[in-house]
């Protein structure tokens, strides 16, 4: 039997596998962007596929703790458009 991976979200703090997380990713650039290949280079933190997990994440300030920088307001709307285009 394969074992699938897990993740953690930083917004919500639960544990699910990774497919069923959006990567965001620092780049060694120190760009921030939405990794949809989940192999990019640099530091990465994992956010569900909610808008819920995205407000969440906005309030606390999870992305920017996660990711040691300023997330652009621009990154939350772009992950908000790809979670809604999903549906």
């Amino acid at each position: 039997m394969k074992k699938i991976p897990l993740r953690r979200c930083v917004a919500t703090m639960t544990q699910v596998p990774k497919k069923e997380l959006l990567r965001i990713v620092r780049t060694p650039d120190g760009e921030v962007k939405i990794d949809l290949t989940g192999k990019a280079n640099g530091r990465g933190a994992y956010l569900l596929k909610t808008l819920e997990a995205v407000e969440l994440a906005q309030k606390k300030g999870a992305l920017s703790r996660a990711l040691e920088c300023q997330i652009p307001n621009e990154i939350y709307d772009e992950i908000r458009k790809l979670i809604n285009d999903a549906k």
